[in-house]
């Protein structure tokens, strides 16, 4: 998704900007709306491949009913129209990244750090990550931690690292079966690995998965993996069982293991700001934290009475960039305008 809806940052170079958005999901896409009419331009991160957060990742098809003035949309809708939205002010996206350090530059700005040695400085940062960084969870297989990092994986960050590989990708749901399309062209061998005859990912994608297979072009097993094979880190085979109680055993020097998501605060506990609940605590007139130039938005701020709902998040955007501008333009007056009756905000969206 994140090739077809935005233009993504390669990893591993500094990069300045005026607002630093920590999260891809409906609000930091709108926060970056409310802060380009102000003039400010904005770099957003997040670990997920794609915009959209939670929207995507959880329900992309499932009705959301409380947007105003829309009956009814669904998550990969508003995804899309908030992208169109903020397009006129050519956000920058670091996706397949986590923010992991936060910290000053010598100048007072803020220093982002994420874990793909991208570096980011601005003056202000904007934390909008839901409730938390997605986090992969592991598969209950004895010693799996021992190939971590090396030969087992939870995530495709460079395609090409798994070039001529011969791969075991185990999931059913719509990462497994992606990446599982995606590699076969470029890995030497590729198996999929399912506890169950059913998938939980696209239609379109299983059918191409299935023709695959009967073209021999990838193998597909039902069963469940039981060991893990190899030495150093790395994996040289795959002990598995059928529901018949066959045991097989599966050559490959990779595993990429799709088990789904679940969601962690993440390096963002340690940024040194209040929290509250295992949330950040913020004020209510600038959605500021205990840290001057940090804000949170969302679901992950906390205040007496917050609601957690998308557009509780939109107004505390709002409330955020007006707070920002002070920031990114220090002693300057910010003269609040209406976009139904300012010509020149409807300049910067047209």
């Amino acid at each position: 998704m994140a090739e077809k809806l935005v233009d993504v940052v390669p990893p591993g170079d500094h990069h300045e900007t005026d607002v630093i958005i920590i999260g891809a999901g409906p609000v930091g896409l709108f926060a970056v709306f409310e802060l380009g009419l102000l003039g400010i331009k904005a770099r957003i991160i997040d670990i997920l491949d794609h915009p959209g957060g939670q929207c995507i990742e959880l329900y992309p098809e499932k009705p959301i009913l409380d947007i105003p003035a829309i009956k009814s949309i669904t998550g990969e809708q508003l995804t899309k129209q908030l992208l169109d939205q903020i397009q006129p002010f050519e956000p920058a996206f670091h996706l397949n990244e986590m923010a992991t350090e936060l910290d000053r530059t010598d100048d007072g700005k803020w220093r982002i750090k994420t874990d793909m040695g991208t570096t980011i400085s601005a003056p202000a940062v904007c934390i909008a990550a839901g409730g938390g960084s997605f986090q992969p969870k592991k598969p209950p297989i004895p010693g799996v931690e021992r190939f971590e990092g090396q030969s087992v994986f939870y995530a495709v960050r460079q395609r090409e690292v798994f070039r001529d590989k011969t791969i075991l990708v185990a999931g059913g749901g719509d990462s497994a079966l992606d990446w599982t399309l995606n590699l076969e062209p470029i890995a030497k061998k590729i198996d999929l690995i399912h506890r169950r005859p059913d998938f939980r990912a696209a239609p379109d994608s299983v059918e191409k998965m299935e023709a695959l297979v009967s073209e021999g072009r990838i193998n597909l097993h039902i069963a469940q993996i039981k060991e893990l094979i190899g030495e150093d880190g790395q994996i040289d085979s795959v002990v598995a069982e059928t529901k018949e109680g066959e045991h097989l055993n599966i050559q490959c020097d990779t595993m990429l293991a799709f088990y789904g998501l679940t969601m962690k605060l993440g390096p963002i506990a340690e940024f040194g700001l209040n929290l509250k609940e295992n949330r950040i605590a913020v004020d209510t007139e600038k959605l500021e934290t205990s840290v001057p130039g940090v804000f949170c938005i969302g679901d992950m701020a906390f205040y007496p009475g917050k609601l957690k709902l998308i557009l509780s998040g939109f107004h505390e955007a709002a409330l955020m960039a007006h707070a920002a501008f002070h920031y990114v333009f220090p002693g300057k007056k910010l003269k609040f305008q209406h976009s139904t009756s300012a010509k020149s905000l409807q300049a910067k969206i047209n």
